[in-house]
């Protein structure tokens, strides 16, 4: 069976870093978050890793990200443009959002062929959670619908300069999926976390709760399913100009159809993201002790 194929979202990076010259750098020698992602997919025996980009910023992005690793590691690349839709389906004026990251793993369907994870190129996933998906993805059949998502810890995914968004998961006790709940505020508190709503209502949270970080595995018979879903949301909310069509939402209602399942992988690995530009300095912290602790090496691409 051929190695998993790691798929990282990208497409939105070019106007976040001013065309990826500004990627910020994290580790000890300037590496970027995206790196260590790499790297961790690489020893974890990933054979190939796709990045869905605007075509806009390709050339920024081999020059810029893909230079330094791809000697390493087969590497592709996928397109998302707003005008790759199913047929029958148009532009509706106005439009300048993406359609979301359902969508973007849509545009890589032609690249990919075999099991493959997917990520999102800003979030530091660890070494052990790339481990357990490369574990999983190696005995998953092709036309297999048991599909997995690594679940983190809540409380190790806040933010303490201020809230956050996370995808919170409802598991049967064989640690499948049932239900994830997109909760859009939620801040640290004394006992754990709170979400406020827009109605003003407080849903308390024990910060123990495994959420979604966007870090899935699937097979290649994702593409149709979500090629079906996609159609419907285009169907139902294709003519709103900010509309977007999430995975973790796909996934949701697949399980929920009964036609697919995902099983919630635990993992030892904590998170690290830069919500806020106050969490900069945590996350270099973060991996200047796990550098010193042997867990990376002291330069990623030496």
């Amino acid at each position: 069976m051929s190695k998993p194929t790691l798929l990282v979202m990208a497409a939105g990076m070019g106007s976040r870093y001013g065309g990826l010259k500004q990627i910020d750098p994290m580790g000890p020698h300037g590496e970027t978050i995206l790196d260590y992602s790499v790297f961790d997919a690489l020893r974890a025996g990933f054979g190939k890793v796709v990045f869905i980009i605007r075509p806009d910023f390709e050339q920024a992005f081999r020059d810029n990200v893909t230079a330094k690793f791809n000697s390493r590691i087969a590497v592709d690349y996928a397109f998302q443009t707003l005008d790759r839709l199913p047929a029958g389906f148009t532009i509706p004026a106005g439009r300048e959002k993406p359609w979301g990251t359902t969508h973007a793993i849509l545009c890589a369907q032609a690249t990919i062929s075999e099991p493959f994870a997917v990520i999102n190129a800003d979030d530091f996933y660890g070494r052990h959670s790339f481990e357990v998906l490369s574990n999983h993805l190696a005995s998953l059949p092709a036309d297999s619908n048991a599909y997995a998502m690594v679940g983190f810890t809540l409380k190790n995914t806040l933010s303490d300069n201020g809230t956050v968004a996370r995808g919170v998961c409802k598991t049967n006790p064989s640690g499948y999926l049932q239900e994830i709940q997109e909760l859009t505020k939620i801040e640290k508190t004394p006992l754990g976390a709170r979400n406020a709503s827009e109605e003003g209502n407080a849903l308390e949270l024990t910060g123990e709760e495994p959420v979604s970080m966007n870090m899935w595995g699937f097979s290649p018979h994702l593409f149709g399913q979500i090629n079906g879903l996609f159609e419907e949301f285009l169907r139902d909310q294709g003519a709103e100009l900010k509309s977007e069509c999430y995975i973790p939402l796909s996934v949701g209602e697949l399980v929920r159809r009964g036609q697919a399942t995902c099983k919630v992988l635990p993992t030892s690995s904590a998170w690290f993201g830069v919500t806020y530009r106050e969490d900069k300095p945590r996350v270099q912290a973060s991996i200047a002790a796990m550098t010193a602790s042997g867990d990376y090496p002291n330069g990623l691409w030496m």
